[in-house]
């Protein structure tokens, strides 16, 4: 694994995370929503009277996966940062810092940090180039 494939790995569990905590939502709604139709039609005997418990075990177990994810990510961001935190260069660490454990984009850390978007990637390279000295022999590998 590549030093910066190691760095995203925090961005992408990030993602995985807001995308299931979109789905708790939705399961949420599903759950709460009560809708009553008034008809003379007869109701099919089939029916699965339990679709409210379905949904609920599913909502349960979905926030169970994101609690784990979550757990995942605060471990995985406090290795990043440890690692971060030996880069010889000030700059270097922030933005690492800023663009991996923060998800913030290009064009804002250039702006933050008062850079070109040109200076930023250079920067960036500088920094993975340092990032791997210090994984090669260390527990980031």
């Amino acid at each position: 694994m590549t030093t910066k494939e190691y760095l995203r790995q925090a961005q992408l569990i990030d993602e995985e995370i807001n995308g299931k905590l979109k789905q708790v939502a939705e399961l949420r709604d599903m759950a709460t929503s009560v809708t009553s139709m008034m008809s003379d039609m007869p109701r099919s005997a089939s029916r699965n009277v339990h679709k409210m418990e379905d949904t609920i075990a599913k909502l349960v177990d979905l926030e169970m996966e994101v609690d784990a994810d979550i757990d995942r990510l605060v471990d995985l961001k406090k290795e990043i940062a440890e690692m971060v935190d030996r880069l010889p260069s000030q700059d270097q660490r922030v933005l690492l810092m800023k663009r991996y454990l923060q998800n913030e984009p290009w064009e804002n850390i250039a702006v933050e940090m008062g850079y070109s978007l040109r200076s930023i990637f250079r920067l960036h390279g500088e920094a993975l180039q340092s990032a791997e000295k210090i994984k090669v022999g260390s527990k980031w590998q």
